[in-house]
């Protein structure tokens, strides 16, 4: 069977965990900085006051003027669900990660060592920690492990047989399927509400109404096969075809490569910030625990003044071990910093598997030139955008007005 381990609301609790008194207080998740300024998870009292995830902050603060905002801390997260993932690991279950606070694992290699699922489940949540509040739940199928994890109870294990999958996802709410707030409300305004009312419709009907988002959520609804979608597509169930709901990848193992600066004082000015990247650069590739092998997916991250942390992922299109092919990639990063920094880390996810790669014995004329034109214009469009790169185009030449000759077209 196919198991799920959902902790609600994880990355307010991470950032909860060392004032655990305002965990009993109105208390919601701040908003990104930039983005629409709507809440993330709130705390029971928030919630007893009227205050909702995904709240708009000034409706949040006239429904409750005592709510307190807590900053978002990338970095504490990241290592608090490593740490939970670890000690997953080191009891045996080989955890597919999704995103912090939801991943999935296969009980069938657990089994025989718990004496069942429903003791592997309690054994898994036992692994997470009773303080994370954490809830399990398996079945045949991703979905419905999802829905039965996020209507458990903290510290309960719900498993779905199979054979009564489709009578459990029937009463359930719509929020569950991966469909956009307008389309759940279109749905409910024709007085669709649960699982098990989409289920009953035409499959051509809904597709002709929703579109392919729509058709996905009808399949999980029928718990058909092939249905591509998950709690509000955490899992990433909304990818091409491929995807199979009834199998769980596991993660390749942490590689512990990690690499961190302490400023002095806290650094705004970009320059001095690459300057640092390029050091932690050349002490990260210089670890012998890389053994040679090239870099896939890298981390970025700062502590930021004020509290909270900024944290960014980047997977390489072609593994690379150069220190100035990772310095373009990861420099343009640092120009989304939304605060002067503290300190500044490098972490490494994914290695290559081979160690090297096989060159040319003669590389062809005008090759280097090229790719360094490539590269070059890779840059500029990672730093000012998709249109900073555009080609003269002729359009009307014969045109006396300069202007009209020729226009600029984006370069793809």
């Amino acid at each position: 069977m196919v198991a799920c381990i959902l902790i609600p609301g994880f990355e307010l609790q991470s950032a909860l965990r060392d004032r655990p008194r305002l965990a009993l207080k109105p208390a919601a998740l701040a908003p990104l900085p930039g983005t629409e300024p709507l809440l993330g998870p709130v705390t029971a009292a928030a919630e007893a006051a009227g205050v909702r995830p995904g709240m708009r902050l000034g409706e949040a603060l006239a429904t409750c003027p005592s709510l307190v905002l807590v900053e978002r801390d990338a970095v504490l997260v990241q290592t608090e669900w490593e740490q939970i993932m670890r000690r997953l690991e080191d009891n045996g279950f080989a955890v597919e990660p999704v995103e912090p606070g939801c991943l999935y694992f296969d009980t069938r290699g657990v089994e025989r060592l718990y004496g069942g699922v429903t003791a592997s489940l309690k054994r898994a949540l036992a692994a997470v920690g009773s303080p994370w509040n954490a809830c399990a739940g398996a079945a045949d199928r991703r979905f419905a492990a999802l829905a039965a994890a996020a209507i458990a109870r903290p510290g309960q294990a719900l498993v779905v047989d199979d054979q009564r999958t489709k009578e459990f996802l029937a009463p359930l709410p719509l929020t569950l399927l991966p469909l956009e707030a307008g389309r759940r409300e279109e749905l409910e305004n024709l007085g669709i509400k649960k699982i098990g009312q989409l289920a009953g419709l035409p499959g051509s009907a809904v597709a002709e109404r929703l579109g392919p988002d729509g058709r996905r959520a009808w399949s999980l609804a029928r718990a058909d096969d092939g249905g591509k979608a998950g709690f509000n597509d955490p899992a990433g169930f909304n990818d091409p075809a491929g995807f199979d709901d009834t199998k769980v990848t596991a993660r390749q193992p942490a590689t512990d490569l990690a690499e961190r600066l302490e400023f002095p004082e806290a650094v705004a000015n970009e320059l001095t910030l690459r300057r640092a990247l390029t050091a932690l650069l050349d002490r990260i590739l210089a670890r012998p625990e890389r053994g040679g092998r090239e870099i896939r997916k890298v981390a970025l991250s700062a502590r930021l003044v004020g509290g909270g942390s900024w944290r960014r992922t980047m997977t390489l299109r072609e593994p690379s071990g150069e220190r100035g092919t990772l310095r373009a990639a990861l420099g343009p990063k640092l120009a989304e910093l939304p605060a002067p920094a503290l300190s500044l880390g490098l972490e490494l996810l994914t290695l290559s598997e081979s160690e090297g790669r096989q060159l040319a014995l003669v590389r062809p004329e005008g090759e280097e030139l090229e790719t360094r034109l490539r590269d070059g214009l890779r840059q500029v469009r990672a730093r000012a955008g998709a249109g900073a790169v555009a080609t003269v185009v002729e359009v009307a030449p014969w045109s006396r007005i300069p202007e009209q000759r020729a226009l600029l077209v984006p370069r793809d």
